[in-house]
């Protein structure tokens, strides 16, 4: 059976997270739907990441095994078109071997964080970004955030929900800037690592968000990570502002020039 990786644009608002689910619409759900359309019978897909209800995707990586040898831009069109009119497209396809995951086969993972500073309420960018009233201190928030960086035991940034066997990762990057938005000035948050932790980006922004607005000292991040306690998390950050962004792999499967 060919295998697919298909390189994955979605809405996050109108879903209950990205994993299928009986009662509730799913990102997972809908493609698998579409698949169905196009060779009946039961579809299961696999993704680089799980992400909640309301997170976005800008380029989630997912794999599907197939009967026919589709060629895989007909396979993206096809999908499209029977995804249609939720907010999900498929961006890329490529044709991967037997043995790739999308996965076990990723070497890193990236997020992005959106947040919006401005008193009014987002109308165009409703569900997109976090808003927050008034303005924060970027620099503070940095040096809050280099604490993070690093192989270290996160606790204190994961859900107790969270089903990973150990809380110990590595976070590889946290780049903090500040931008001019389409609605307003943003500060957007990317951090870049093998893998995460339920919840772990979401209760890291809340956490330096506490710091921008100059309820945390800079060095408070640190006592809280070393505390090894969920308590002494700061709030955990909206979904809405939240997309995962990319998913790295050693060798690319989207890479090849396609006209």
């Amino acid at each position: 059976m060919p295998r697919y990786a298909l390189k994955v644009e979605y809405h996050g608002a109108p879903f209950a997270g990205w994993q299928r689910q009986a009662d509730q619409p799913s990102v997972q759900g809908a493609i698998e739907d579409a698949l169905a359309r196009l060779e009946p019978g039961p579809h299961t897909i696999a993704a680089a990441g799980r992400t909640d209800a309301g997170v976005h995707g800008l380029a989630q990586v997912a794999q599907c095994d197939m009967v026919k040898d589709w060629d895989p831009f007909r396979l993206s069109e096809a999908l499209n078109y029977h995804l249609k009119p939720l907010p999900v497209a498929i961006l890329d396809c490529a044709q991967v071997t037997d043995d790739w995951h999308a996965r076990f086969s990723a070497v890193e993972r990236r997020y992005l964080f959106r947040l919006l500073i401005r008193r009014a309420p987002a109308t165009h960018d409703k569900g997109l970004v976090w808003r927050v009233q008034n303005p924060l201190d970027v620099e503070a928030m940095r040096e809050g955030a280099a604490h993070l960086v690093g192989h270290h035991d996160f606790t204190t940034f994961r859900s107790t929900i969270c089903q990973a066997k150990s809380p110990v990762k590595t976070l590889d990057d946290i780049v903090i800037s500040q931008v001019d938005g389409f609605s307003g000035p943003e500060i957007q948050f990317r951090l870049r690592a093998r893998s995460f932790l339920h919840n772990q980006v979401r209760s890291i922004v809340g956490t330096l968000e506490r710091v921008g607005a100059g309820a945390w000292p800079p060095h408070q991040v640190k006592t809280a990570l070393d505390s090894r306690d969920r308590t002494a998390c700061g709030p955990v950050c909206p979904p809405q502002g939240l997309y995962l962004a990319g998913v790295g792999y050693p060798d690319d499967p989207f890479a090849s020039f396609r006209l």
